[in-house]
């Protein structure tokens, strides 16, 4: 599992018990208005249904299934599932509650899925679950340094990376990071349009090692 800090980067290291209550801070912040959240999880009491939902994604599926890391102590935290780990079992446990947290946006949530869902890779790959920075530290590079532990994990095992996002501006940020746009997709019932984006692992030999 993770253990050791990411190297020449600004704090970035794996998630720790004393990191959770500032981790679900941040993703909850981040996603208070996010355009694909809004659309599928209920307006009524929504800033706390946006944390519990982030708070299972991070400590039911992220840290048991796959990876999460952090940097400036948790101001800035990314999500990942990982090929070899099933989290199946967790999402049918959680199936209720998360049907809960979607209140009277339940069906809007289940049509985004499907409609999603022809875009999405059936090869192994690691897929960003959730990722924010915390509005004010935005704009110090944290974001892409809090990415960086797995995209070079997918990239040492021969992975593609996988994520999806419904913010123009945030496909502007990860072509940066080498991720290309593979779907551009309307969700149905007045949804955002979302954005499905791919990084593929460099062939072996090209570039220096370090």
């Amino acid at each position: 599992m993770n253990s050791a800090p990411h190297r020449n980067s600004p704090g970035v290291r794996p998630l720790t018990d004393a990191d959770v209550p500032t981790a679900v801070d941040t993703l909850a912040r981040a996603f208070a208005d996010y355009p694909y959240t809004r659309h599928v999880i209920a307006a009524d009491g929504h800033a706390e249904r946006i944390r519990r939902f982030q708070e299972l994604c991070l400590t039911r599926i992220g840290r048991v299934y796959g990876r999460v890391w952090v940097a400036d102590k948790g101001r800035a935290v990314a999500v990942w599932s990982v090929p070899g780990q099933d989290p199946s079992p967790a999402f049918a446990e959680l199936g209720p509650v998360l049907g809960e947290l979607s209140g009277d946006r339940a069906a809007a949530s289940e049509a985004a899925d499907a409609t999603l869902a022809p875009y999405r890779p059936e090869e192994p790959g690691w897929f960003l679950e959730t990722v924010a920075t915390a509005p004010e530290v935005q704009g110090r590079g944290l974001g892409a340094a809090v990415l960086a532990p797995g995209v070079e994990e997918a990239e040492r095992a021969g992975y593609p990376v996988f994520l999806e996002t419904s913010s123009e501006a945030n496909v502007r940020f990860y072509e940066r990071l080498g991720f290309t746009v593979t779907a551009e997709v309307p969700l149905p019932d007045g949804g955002p349009r979302t954005w499905c984006m791919r990084r593929d692992p460099r062939p072996t030999g090209s570039g220096t090692s370090a």
